[in-house]
């Protein structure tokens, strides 16, 4: 059975990238077999794999850190704004359609089940995979105690260890 890391941020720009980053190496270099995870990503910076798929730069990081090519499977969802109410969406590195916000989660449900077959692609060939969650590591982990959907995985692969950095001058941090 595949294990699992969170490394959920009390915001933006708290240092949730580098740091999975910083232990997916960690682990590629004691031996463990490690790819990096982010549900989704909001970029308007992204990189094109070697088969043509778009994807995230910070899982970019991740999975050289892993010592893996990069993957559209870990980033499945990125969301590349267009104006100030509405994104191009890209689903496994293809462009999906251009919506508003309330046309993006009329879809959550569709979205949702890319982001398991994504998880699960990863689990089914890691030891171990390092999740990047949202910005907001505590209201997403209290969505899986209360059973929501979240930008993670989804709460059936809840990882047992999470790890929240923080910008100490906005909120704290904790591993639990």
């Amino acid at each position: 059975m595949t294990r699992a890391l969170m490394v959920m941020g009390t915001g933006s720009d708290v240092g949730k990238s580098v740091v999975a980053a910083g232990l997916c190496r960690i682990f590629h270099r004691v031996g463990i077999d490690v790819a990096p995870f982010k549900a989704q990503n909001m970029s308007l910076n992204s990189f094109v794999t070697s088969d043509g798929g778009e994807m995230g730069r910070a899982q970019v990081l991740q999975a050289e850190a892993c010592g893996l090519p990069p993957h559209v499977d870990m980033n499945p969802i990125l969301l590349k704004p267009e104006a100030d109410n509405c994104s191009q969406v890209v689903v496994h590195g293809k462009v999906w359609g251009k919506y508003d916000g309330r046309n993006y989660f009329a879809r959550r449900d569709k979205l949702f089940r890319f982001v398991q077959e994504s998880y699960e692609h990863l689990a089914r060939d890691h030891a171990l995979i390092v999740i990047e969650g949202a910005r907001q590591g505590y209201r997403e982990l209290a969505g899986c105690r209360a059973g929501g959907r979240t930008g993670i995985a989804g709460c059936r692969h809840r990882p047992r260890r999470r790890f929240c950095p923080g910008d100490r001058y906005a909120g704290s941090a904790f591993f639990e």
